[in-house]
C-alpha cells in the first residue's frame, strides 16, 4: 500500500536526488524509479508505525527505528558517526523531515552547523507525504542565519540566496525571534519588487543603471557577479511576558505598565558607571564618557495569557504601573511564582513594590512574570469606571494624529502624498503615526524631512506580533494584522484618538472635522461600502450568503479610513475582543479574506461601529460620478471589473476643478521635496 502512495512523489523528488549508492545501483531511470519507490516506502511505513506508538515509547522507538534502516537507503543519510572518535559524546541527533514544508527549509542550516560546526552524530531519513498536490507546496526560498565562526567586523552573518529565478518578481521578508526588532538599515532596491531588469540583469547595479538611463541604449556589462545586498539591523530588544493579579488569579487586563531607564542615583560628575554593553557584556566607564538619556515606552496588558510587551535596549530598566492611572491606585507589585498547575504562590519574603528592575542583557529573553496585588480596600475595585464622558471635549487647535503603514517604493510615494495632502487640508496641527516594521530606509529619513518643510510632524511605530497568537505568512495579511489587531497598545497611551488614513488616498476636506465627530459611544467609526454605482452592486458579496445572514441589516464598511476613540477602545478592552475573535475565525485558513476589513465587520454584534457619513470615503468602484463633488477623500481601490495600475488611476481620477492640486501637482511636490533632501544630504 505504501509502495503505491510513493509514486506520485517520486516523480517530484526523482530530480533533485544524488546519491552515490544510488547511481551505482540505477543503470536506468526505471531502475532507479524502482529504488526510489521502495525507499519512500520504507521512509513512510516507518513514520506511520512511529506516529502509532504512544507518547511514553516514542522516544526509545525512535534511535531504534533508525539503527534499523539500511544504510544504501537513498532517502537516509548519516554523518559524524565514527563510534571511535565519538564514543564519549552524549549527544546524537536524529531527525525525520518531509522535503516539501516550510520547517524542513528553517531546520536545515541549523542541522549544517550541527554536522559541520559541532560535529556531532546526525542520521537524517528523508519521509516525503503520502499525498502531493499538483504544485510542489512550498512558495518561498528561505535562509536561517546560523554561522558560528560569524564576526561583526570580517565576517557579518548574512543569509546568501543563490540561484534564483530571474523571471518572478520577489519578495523579501525576516523572520525573527520575538524579543528582536529588527529594521531594515540600507538598501538599494525596493524589498517588495526585487526584479530582474531585461535590458542590464539583475542586482544592485543592474537596477541602477535601469533607473538612471532614462531610456538610452546603455550596454550591460557581462560577466559580472549580479549581487543584490540588503542589509538589516536589531534596532531594539523586547521585554515580554504574563502578568496576573494574585488575588483573583486572572490578569488585569487594561493594567498600564510603564518602562524607563533606571536611576541609580549616583552622581555621574564624579563616579564611575557600569555599562551592559549589547553583547552582554559589563564595562566601567568614567563620568565623561557617560550620556544620560531618558527613555519611556509604555502598554497594556492583555486579556490573554495576561500578556505584555515593551521596548527597550541593553541596560537597566524600571517597571513600573502608569502614574497616576487607576491601576496605580488599585495595585503593588510583589514577587512570586506561578506553578505548573497556574497556581500562584506569593514568595515569602516579598514586599509590596511600586517598581520591578529588569535587565536587558542578552539576546535570548525568555519571558518576564509580574505578579500585582490589590491594596487593601480595592479587593473589588474595578480597573475602569463604569462609565465616564470619553472624547466629548476638544480643545482648541488640537492636533490631529494620523496612522498609516505602507510597504514597497510604489505605496510609499503614494503615503507622502496623503501625508501632503492631509497637512494641506487640515486647519488643526496634524502628528503622523507610521508603522515603520515595512517602510525602507530611505523614506523614514526623507519622510522626517519632509514633514518638517510642510510643517507636521512624524513619528514611527512598531509593535512585535505575539507568538501565541495565530500568525500570517503572506507578507500583505501581516500588514492587514497591523492594520487592526493591536491598536491599543500600538500608540503611547496619552494618544487619546487615532484617524487611519490608507497610503493611496488624497484628502479634500478638513481632517479636523473627522476629529472632533461625535461617536455617539462607540469604540470606532468606518464607512459604510457605496451602493451607488449600480454596475458592481453584483460585487458586493455582503448582501448575500453568509454575510447577508450574520451582518442583519447592519452595512458592511470599508477599512480605508476610520477614526478610533482609543480611550474608550482601551477602556471596553475592543483589542483583546478583536483578537479573541480573530483567533477563532484564523484557524480556517479560508475565513477573514480581508483580514483587516471582515474582522471589524464581523465583530459588530460584540463592538459597535459608528457609521461615518458616505462623504469620507468616495471610491470610483463602488460610488457614482454624481457623488464625487461631496467627497472628503478619495481612495483608489481596487475595481473588480478590471485591473488598472495605482499610479495611472491616481492622475485619472484625482484631477480637475474638483481638486486645489491634482495628483500630478502633489506627485511634483513630494518629489521635489526628496530632490531637496538628497541635495541637503550631500551637504550634510
Amino acid at each position: 500500500f505504501e509502495m503505491d502512495k510513493s509514486h506520485a512523489i517520486t516523480k517530484l523528488i526523482l530530480p533533485h536526488i544524488s546519491s552515490a549508492a544510488f547511481e551505482k545501483e540505477s543503470a536506468s531511470n526505471e531502475l532507479g524509479g524502482a529504488v526510489i519507490h521502495h525507499a519512500i516506502g520504507t521512509s513512510t511505513a516507518i513514520l506511520n508505525e512511529m506516529m502509532s506508538v504512544s507518547s511514553s515509547s516514542q522516544s526509545q522507538d525512535f534511535a531504534a527505528t533508525f539503527d534499523s534502516l539500511q544504510t544504501e537507503n537513498p532517502l537516509y543519510f548519516s554523518w559524524n558517526d565514527d563510534s571511535s572518535s565519538n564514543g564519549h559524546l552524549q549527544v546524537k541527533v536524529s531527525v525525520i523531515l518531509d522535503p516539501l514544508t516550510e520547517p524542513t527549509q528553517r531546520v536545515a542550516p541549523l542541522l549544517l552547523a550541527i554536522r559541520d560546526h559541532l560535529k556531532l552524530p546526525l542520521r537524517l531519513m528523508i519521509a516525503p507525504r503520502k499525498i502531493v498536490q499538483n504544485d510542489v507546496p512550498l512558495s518561498s526560498y528561505y535562509r536561517f542565519v546560523a554561522e558560528p565562526n560569524a564576526s561583526p567586523d570580517f565576517n557579518p552573518p548574512k543569509a546568501l540566496f543563490k540561484n534564483l529565478p530571474t523571471n518572478h518578481l520577489l519578495t523579501l521578508r525576516m523572520d525573527v525571534p520575538e524579543q528582536w526588532d529588527v529594521q531594515q538599515f540600507s538598501a538599494i532596491q525596493d524589498t517588495d519588487n526585487l526584479r530582474c531588469d531585461t535590458r542590464y540583469g539583475c542586482g544592485d547595479e543592474a537596477h541602477i543603471l535601469a533607473n538612471d538611463s532614462g531610456g538610452a541604449d546603455i550596454p550591460p556589462v557581462r560577466g559580472k557577479v549580479e549581487s543584490t545586498q540588503i542589509e538589516y539591523t536589531v534596532k531594539g530588544l523586547l521585554f515580554f511576558g504574563q502578568c496576573y493579579d494574585v488575588s483573583q488569579g486572572t490578569p488585569p487586563n487594561g493594567l498600564q505598565l510603564t518602562l524607563d531607564r533606571a536611576k541609580s542615583g549616583i552622581n555621574s560628575e564624579s563616579e564611575s558607571t557600569a555599562e551592559i554593553q549589547a553583547d552582554g557584556e559589563q564595562s566601567l566607564s568614567g563620568p565623561s564618557q557617560v550620556e544620560v538619556h531618558s527613555e519611556h515606552t509604555d502598554t497594556l496588558v492583555m486579556k490573554t495569557v495576561g500578556y505584555w510587551q515593551l521596548r527597550a535596549n541593553p541596560g537597566v530598566w524600571d517597571l513600573r504601573i502608569a502614574e497616576k492611572s487607576r491601576g496605580a491606585e488599585i495595585f503593588h507589585m510583589v514577587e512570586g511564582s506561578i506553578s505548573r498547575t497556574g497556581k500562584i504562590q506569593i514568595a515569602k519574603n516579598s514586599t509590596e513594590s511600586t517598581f520591578k528592575t529588569l535587565v536587558m542583557k542578552d539576546f535570548t529573553n525568555q519571558g518576564k512574570r509580574l505578579l500585582v496585588k490589590r491594596r487593601k480596600g480595592f479587593e473589588m475595585a474595578k480597573l475602569f469606571h463604569d462609565e465616564v464622558n470619553l472624547g466629548e471635549i476638544h480643545e482648541d487647535n488640537e492636533t490631529v494624529h494620523v496612522f498609516s503603514l505602507a510597504t514597497g517604493h510604489a505605496y510609499e510615494r503614494l503615503l507622502k502624498i496623503m501625508m501632503l495632502s492631509v497637512t494641506k487640508r487640515t486647519s488643526s496641527p496634524v502628528k503622523f503615526w507610521l508603522f515603520e516594521n515595512f517602510l525602507s530606509p530611505s523614506f523614514k529619513s526623507s519622510a522626517r524631512y519632509m514633514a518638517k518643510q510642510i510643517g507636521c510632524e512624524v513619528e514611527f511605530v512598531t509593535y512585535k506580533w505575539p507568538e501565541w497568537l495565530r500568525g500570517q505568512t503572506e507578507k500583505q495579511r501581516i500588514i492587514w494584522g497591523y492594520k487592526i489587531l493591536f491598536l491599543d497598545v500600538m500608540f503611547p497611551l496619552d494618544v487619546k484618538k487615532i484617524i487611519y488614513v490608507d497610503a493611496d488616498q488624497v484628502v479634500r476636506g478638513d481632517m479636523t472635522e473627522l476629529w472632533n465627530l461625535d461617536l455617539e459611544g462607540k469604540p470606532y467609526g468606518y464607512t459604510p461600502f457605496c451602493d451607488s454605482r449600480e454596475e458592481t452592486l453584483g460585487y458586493q458579496f455582503w448582501r448575500t450568503g453568509f454575510w447577508q445572514s450574520h451582518l442583519r441589516g447592519k452595512p458592511y464598511h470599508i477599512s480605508a479610513l476610520y477614526v478610533v476613540d482609543l480611550e474608550r477602545f482601551r477602556r471596553e478592552l475592543v483589542g483583546d475582543k478583536l483578537r479573541s475573535i480573530y483567533q477563532q475565525l484564523s484557524a480556517d485558513p479560508n475565513s477573514l479574506s480581508n483580514l483587516d476589513q471582515d474582522l471589524p465587520n464581523y465583530a459588530q454584534h460584540d463592538v459597535q461601529i459608528f457609521s461615518l457619513p458616505q462623504k469620507w470615503l468616495w471610491c470610483e468602484s463602488w460610488c457614482s460620478d454624481e457623488t464625487k463633488a461631496e467627497a472628503m477623500t478619495i481612495d483608489l481601490c481596487n475595481n473588480p471589473e478590471h485591473k488598472e495600475a495605482k499610479i495611472s488611476m491616481a492622475k485619472r481620477i484625482i484631477s480637475g476643478d474638483l481638486f486645489e492640486e491634482s495628483w500630478e501637482e502633489l506627485d511634483a511636490m513630494v518629489a521635489s521635496y526628496d530632490q531637496d533632501f538628497l541635495a541637503y544630504q550631500k551637504i550634510a
